[in-house]
C-alpha cells in the first residue's frame, strides 16, 4: 500500500471540529483506493499565539514542506491579534513561504446543493476562479504606511509570477476540455483604469497565444461580478488579482449556498494546501453545529490534486466517490446542518456522508 505524508493544521473556532470528520473521510476512501494517509497534525493559529507566542513555529513550517499535501482548517479569532492590531493569518503566511500562486475556487452545484439562484433548466453552475494568492494587494500585507492624514498600499504584479499563473489556468482549462467542457480562459482585471492592471493583461495575452487550442478573452472585474449573478454558467475558467479574487470567490461560495459548501486549494510549483473557504465562526465554535462539507470537499480537492501529483488514478475516484456521498446527503436534505436549514449537528452530517459511502 502507498503511503503518503499529509500535514494538518486544524485551526481555530470550529476548525478542529471539521477538521476530523474530514481526516476520517478522505482516510476511509483513500484506503480503499490502496493508499494510507499519514496524518501529522501541527501547532498553528491564533489559540497557538495566544498561549505560546508564535502563529507559525517554524517546526510546523518545515513540517509542512516535507509533507505531500497540507489540509489546513479555518484559522483566526477576532480577539487575538498582533501588537499592531491586524489579525493572525498562518494560512496566508503560509502562501508566501511555500509560493502558493494559484488560489482555486471550485464555484460547482452539486446534485442536491441548492442556490440562491434560479438556474434555467439545461444550465448548470461549474466554473473555477483562480485567485493569485501571493501579490497583487496582499503583497506588501502589513507594511503599508499611515499616518494621521493617510494611509498607502502598494499593488504589486509581477511578470514570474504572473506567466506561471496563466500557464495553470490554462492547464486547468485544457484538463477540463478534455472532460467536456469549453475550453476557455477569462482574464478578470481592471486594465481600463490601472496601469498595473494593464500590464497583467499584456501577459495574459501573450500566454494565451502559446495556447491557440483553448478560448481565451478578458472582462472588467465590476462586469465580472454582475456577470456572475445574471449568468455564471457562460464561464470555464477565470483568473484574477489577488484581491478580486478575494472577493469574487466569497460571491461564487453565496451562489453555492454560503461559505459552509466552499472548499478551495492554494497550489504552487511543490506544494499544495486545501482549505474551505470560510472563516472560524467563534460564535457557534464548541456547539458542535459547524457544517463540515466545505472541509471534507476540501480534502476530495486534495485527493484529486494527489492523484495527478502522485500518479495515482485511483485518488481520483476516491474524490468522485466523496463528492457523490455530499450529493447524495445533499438531495435527501434530511440530515443537514442549521446553516442549511436543518437541525443536525456536525457529527451527524459527517455520519451520513459516511454511511452514504
Amino acid at each position: 500500500m502507498q503511503s503518503l505524508k499529509i500535514a494538518v493544521f486544524d485551526g481555530d473556532g470550529i476548525g478542529p471540529e471539521i477538521t476530523e470528520p474530514a481526516m476520517k473521510i478522505v482516510d476511509r476512501v483513500a484506503r480503499d483506493a490502496q493508499v494510507r494517509l499519514d496524518f501529522e497534525v501541527l501547532p498553528s493559529g491564533a489559540g497557538h499565539y495566544r498561549d505560546h507566542g508564535e502563529s507559525l513555529p517554524e517546526s510546523s513550517v518545515a513540517a509542512a514542506r516535507a509533507a505531500d499535501a497540507i489540509l489546513l482548517s479555518a484559522m483566526g479569532l477576532p480577539d487575538v491579534r498582533y501588537p499592531d492590531g491586524t489579525e493572525i493569518v498562518p494560512q496566508i503566511e503560509l502562501r508566501f513561504i511555500l509560493g502558493l500562486y494559484a488560489g482555486v475556487r471550485p464555484v460547482k452545484l452539486l446534485p442536491g446543493q441548492q442556490s440562491p439562484l434560479k438556474i434555467p433548466d439545461g444550465k448548470t453552475l461549474d466554473f473555477i476562479l483562480i485567485r493569485e494568492s501571493t501579490e497583487g494587494l496582499f503583497a506588501r500585507m502589513n507594511e503599508g504606511t499611515v499616518t494621521e492624514d493617510e494611509a498607502q498600499e502598494t499593488l504589486v504584479i509581477t511578470r514570474g509570477v504572473s506567466e506561471k499563473l496563466f500557464d495553470f489556468a490554462f492547464r486547468l482549462a485544457r484538463q477540463r476540455k478534455a472532460k467536456g467542457y469549453p475550453g476557455r480562459v477569462t482574464c478578470v482585471d481592471k486594465a481600463n483604469v490601472f496601469r498595473a492592471f494593464a500590464f497583467m493583461r499584456k501577459i495574459f495575452h501573450e500566454r494565451a497565444a502559446l495556447n491557440p487550442d483553448l478560448v481565451a478573452d478578458t472582462a472588467y472585474v465590476d462586469a465580472m461580478a454582475l456577470w456572475m449573478v445574471q449568468r455564471p454558467w457562460e464561464f470555464d475558467v477565470m483568473v484574477t488579482e489577488n484581491m478580486f479574487g478575494d472577493i469574487l470567490s466569497d460571491l461564487g461560495a453565496g451562489l453555492m449556498g454560503g461559505l459552509g459548501m466552499a472548499p478551495s486549494a492554494d497550489i504552487g510549483d511543490g506544494h499544495a494546501v486545501f482549505q474551505p473557504c470560510h472563516g472560524t465562526a467563534p460564535d457557534i465554535a464548541g456547539q458542535g453545529i459547524a457544517n463540515p462539507l466545505a472541509m471534507i470537499l476540501s480534502g476530495a480537492m486534495m485527493l484529486e490534486w494527489l492523484a495527478m501529483d502522485k500518479d495515482t488514478p485511483a485518488l481520483s475516484e476516491a474524490a468522485g466517490r466523496v463528492e457523490t456521498a455530499v450529493s447524495k446527503v445533499l438531495t435527501e436534505r434530511i440530515i443537514v446542518t442549521p446553516d442549511l436549514g436543518g437541525w443536525a449537528s456536525t457529527s451527524d452530517l459527517a455520519r451520513a456522508v459516511e454511511a452514504a459511502l
